[in-house]
């Protein structure tokens, strides 16, 4: 179970990344919206776990892991917009949201 401090961070991060997306949409993810979903810190504050949905969905994973490629990149932008309120930028491990796939399926079997 988080802790308040875990969820303060997780949200703190999910703004801040959703916003470097934005930013960087134009250069890194051409003709993709990619929204961040679920954002979860392990305990020691370390790892973030950032859950990611891509529109269109298509190939996404390929997608995926071209921004763990970047994700060194992603974690120095994400310094730069945090530095005075985390000490420590926790490495970032990006996941695919199926949620929504999830829900979709739930949908068609009700229909």
């Amino acid at each position: 179970m988080a802790t308040i401090r875990q969820n303060k961070i997780a949200r703190l991060l999910q703004k801040e990344i959703a916003e470097i997306f934005q930013v960087e949409q134009h250069n890194l993810f051409r003709g993709k919206m990619i929204t961040v979903t679920v954002v979860r810190v392990v305990a020691d504050m370390s790892i973030a776990r950032i859950y990611l949905s891509v529109f269109p969905y298509r190939k996404e994973e390929r997608y995926l892991e071209y921004i763990n490629q970047q994700a060194k990149f992603l974690r120095n932008q994400l310094g730069k917009k945090i530095r005075h309120q985390l000490r420590i930028i926790p490495e970032l491990l990006f996941f695919h949201d199926d949620s929504i796939d999830y829900a979709g399926r739930i949908d068609e079997l009700l229909k």
